[in-house]
């Protein structure tokens, strides 16, 4: 039940800001964001240790960058071994655009490149496709800016009211501090604990992005107990080993 906050510009002349928060299951192991990918020279990511791919990865190149969401959909077929979606989000940050099978469990992948910002949408039986216009947004595990979804109804616009600030990454850091003061199991939280709704995933870290015709820069911050709010130091990512 990840969380996404973007702002897209009227202008292509300013670059696209976007908050990222991941949740996952924390016994499940991660890298942080560096360059994991020796094969894919110039991309930095946050790679998932069992599977191998990203959940969130950016090109700097493109400039390009990619971010995996998890949405509900049927259990794969019978008989059909079920595919990582790991991979789904290097290819998009190479320009590959995922065309997923039955195979593949449901996702939302935002997607955000030099023609703009779009959602992709698989939910196991159809691929759908969302160009996002100017203005401020989120997404969870339903569509762009879903009344279903109770986090975005809370707080989309408190993002948006602070969305052309300066230092926009501590104002929108700032909302989610304030957004911390509800319990993690809240279904209106953004720092969430999903292990009271069934699911063992937890907020675990967050990256900012901004992509722009003068280049890109993402950073990274984890908290320092799963499912739990704390100030975030945000930091460039790690070199390639």
């Amino acid at each position: 039940m990840c969380t996404v906050i973007v702002r897209v510009p009227a202008s292509s002349h300013e670059p696209v800001r976007l908050l990222a928060v991941r949740d996952e299951d924390p016994t499940r192991p991660w890298q942080p964001l560096g360059a994991w990918w020796p094969d894919r020279p110039g991309v930095v990511g946050v790679r998932d240790v069992r599977a191998g791919g990203a959940w969130l990865a950016m090109d700097a190149a493109g400039p390009r960058l990619a971010v995996l969401l998890n949405r509900a959909s049927p259990p794969v077929p019978d008989g059909v071994t079920q595919l990582s979606r790991g991979g789904i989000v290097l290819d998009a940050v190479a320009g590959r655009s995922p065309h997923p099978s039955p195979a593949v469990l449901g996702f939302n992948l935002v997607e955000v490149a030099p023609q703009g910002v779009r959602v992709l949408t698989w939910d196991g039986v159809s691929r759908s496709e969302t160009s996002v216009p100017p203005g401020v947004h989120m997404i969870a595990h339903d569509d762009l800016d879903d009344q279903r979804t109770p986090r975005i109804v809370a707080w989309r616009d408190a993002f948006a009211q602070v969305a052309d600030e300066p230092d926009w990454q501590r104002a929108w850091l700032d909302v989610l501090g304030r957004s911390a003061r509800l319990g993690p199991d809240d279904d209106r939280a953004i720092i969430r604990d999903n292990r009271a709704h069934g699911y063992p995933t937890q907020s675990l870290l967050l990256c900012t992005a901004t992509i722009g015709r003068d280049g890109a820069e993402v950073r990274y911050g984890e908290f320092a107990r799963p499912g739990m709010w704390n100030e975030v130091a945000l930091v460039a990512p790690l070199a390639a080993r």
